[in-house]
């Protein structure tokens, strides 16, 4: 694996696990997966996010940083469907500035602990899209998901990996590639992550069909 390290990133229903997964067995890494089924907090959330906010992103903090800490005991490469840096991205879209200011100490202790990631991949699709894909794989706690607030969490990875520079990194439009069922598909993302070296780059197999 040329990487040691790959974090696959995105708003919900965009394809993190999967393509994490298909990438894991592919380049005989360990998989780490995000904590989401982990978090009981979560489908309150869903149902009522002011109440439950703070909760659920201290739970996301806590157990995201634990999980990571503990590959630090494995010299196996890595590729996980998370970005732990990019936590903060929820947290100032829910959190009060109470809150986000409690949180923001326990982030930032907790950033400088865990290991980095040597490559990110960031995948990004229409929120119209992410709607259907969050249908399909029909997670009951996750069709409670407001529009509004997809679109304004969509719109903060847009913000934030626009001005990302901490890793090489590759923006994959993800709308119209099957990374579940596709074999062409994945291969081909699986050579461009492979041949990634430095620097931002993009991947459009939309304007790539033309």
């Amino acid at each position: 694996m040329k990487h040691n390290f790959i974090a696959i990133e995105g708003p919900i229903g965009v394809g993190k696990t999967t393509l994490a997964v298909r990438l894991a067995k592919s380049l005989e890494a360990d998989f780490l997966s995000d904590t989401e089924a982990e978090n009981p907090y979560l489908e309150k959330f869903y149902k009522s996010p002011r109440n439950h906010a703070l909760h659920t992103q201290l739970h996301f903090l806590l157990t995201r940083s634990q999980l990571l800490k503990q590959t630090m005991l494995s010299d196996r490469p890595l590729v996980s469907d998370f970005l732990f840096a990019k936590d903060r991205l929820f947290a100032e879209l829910t959190l009060d500035d109470t809150e986000l200011w409690m949180y923001n100490q326990l982030f930032d202790a907790e950033l400088r602990v865990g290991p980095k990631p040597d490559l990110v991949v960031y995948l990004q699709a229409p929120v119209e899209i992410l709607i259907k894909r969050i249908e399909k794989r029909g997670l009951r706690f996750e069709q409670r998901v407001d529009s509004r607030y997809l679109q304004s969490l969509a719109d903060s990875y847009e913000s934030y990996f626009h001005n990302y520079t901490d890793t090489p990194l590759l923006v994959i439009n993800a709308s119209e590639i099957n990374l579940a069922d596709s074999e062409t598909d994945y291969q081909s993302l699986l050579q461009h992550i492979q041949e990634i070296k430095a620097g931002r780059h993009f991947l459009n197999p939309i304007a790539e069909s033309l």
